[in-house]
């Protein structure tokens, strides 16, 4: 190859180095060049004269070196390009996050239950009481003794309840034990609302589950009755199921409360008419439960009540089946907008 040919091929290469539009492109151009008019001018150079090898091959190196010195900057210019449209590329525009999400796959959502937990709890808030939580691995003496329990009492029984390796520790069988520790912890006057994960062993069936979900509340303070207790229940159904809901209390026994009762629900869009359903059990804190706590009995009263998360959808929904609640079948969370 001519020096001119060879100066026209540089000049050739030079105007594509610098048209190129990202660093793939210059180093296509960098390898054809070395490899098409620099080998062919190399090769060249064993044909010609002895005398003019010499000059050609300074030539050469003059137009290598060239081209080597405007590829180098100007692929790193392209390369530094490239780093800049990468990162914009994968910028995320967080503004747009939700919009994006609402035309995707459908997102995830609470279980029903937990909603309706979080509606249970936001109740309790407003009419000024708190939240309160324990451990769900409870000290038998916490979720038995302390609660006037007797030490042959049939719920202590392993049929009833699980129980942790530890004879003295227990899944808690209810949230009353969270009751216990706050009225120990704070002492009197106390409003809370205890809802929860509980475990009984129970077999799963329509209406029974080993592990469901209570809400109990507890008001200790001075001159507390049973007529505030039935204001606060009545308050609460109406939340629960409306208006026109109301309460009444039937005679029971518990051995934490004294006197005792279930608690029936007023529930006017009962499937086949409005009718009672029964919802949950109260009653006045039993006098031992307070002295175990510390409280002093001569001062203060309490009462306390207690309904099933579970059984409260139950009832609003008119679910027939616990299972349609624990075997996690989307169709049956759909049918509370969940994932829509």
């Amino acid at each position: 190859m001519s020096d001119t040919n060879l100066e026209q091929a540089l000049e050739n290469v030079l105007l594509v180095l610098h048209a190129s539009k990202s660093s793939a492109e210059a180093e296509k151009a960098h390898k054809d060049f070395l490899a098409g008019p620099l080998a062919a001018a190399s090769k060249s150079i064993g044909t010609l004269p002895p005398e003019q090898r010499g000059s050609a091959g300074s030539a050469l190196s003059k137009v290598k070196a060239e081209f080597e010195a405007a590829y180098a900057p100007l692929l790193e210019q392209l390369k530094a390009a490239d780093a800049r449209l990468e990162q914009i590329a994968e910028k995320v525009d967080v503004s747009s996050f939700k919009h994006a999400l609402q035309n995707s796959a459908p997102v995830g959502a609470r279980h029903p239950l937990q909603v309706l937990q979080a509606d249970v709890a936001k109740f309790f808030q407003s009419i000024g009481w708190r939240i309160a939580e324990g451990p769900e691995v409870e000290a038998s003496w916490f979720n038995f003794d302390a609660l006037n329990f007797g030490v042959d009492h049939p719920a202590r029984q392993m049929q009833d309840t699980f129980y942790a390796k530890s004879p003295e520790m227990v899944l808690r069988t209810h949230t009353s034990p969270v009751q216990a520790r706050s009225l120990i912890q704070e002492g009197a006057p106390l409003y809370i609302a205890c809802p929860g994960r509980v475990y009984r062993t129970d077999e799963l069936d329509a209406t029974h589950t080993p592990v469901f979900h209570q809400c109990e509340g507890l008001a200790v303070d001075e001159g507390l009755t049973m007529e505030h207790l039935k204001g606060t229940i009545d308050t609460f159904a109406k939340a629960m199921f409306g208006a026109e809901a109301k309460t009444r209390l039937r005679p029971s026994y518990f051995p934490f409360t004294e006197p005792s009762a279930e608690m029936d629900v007023w529930y006017p869009r009962k499937k086949g008419g409005s009718g009672w359903i029964e919802w949950g059990g109260c009653g006045m804190v039993h006098p031992n439960v307070l002295k175990s706590c510390g409280v002093d009995t001569e001062k203060y009263t309490g009462f306390a009540f207690g309904m099933g998360i579970e059984r409260t959808l139950m009832l609003r929904h008119d679910i027939q089946d616990m299972h349609d609640i624990v075997e996690g079948d989307v169709r049956f969370s759909r049918q509370f907008g969940m994932g829509s």
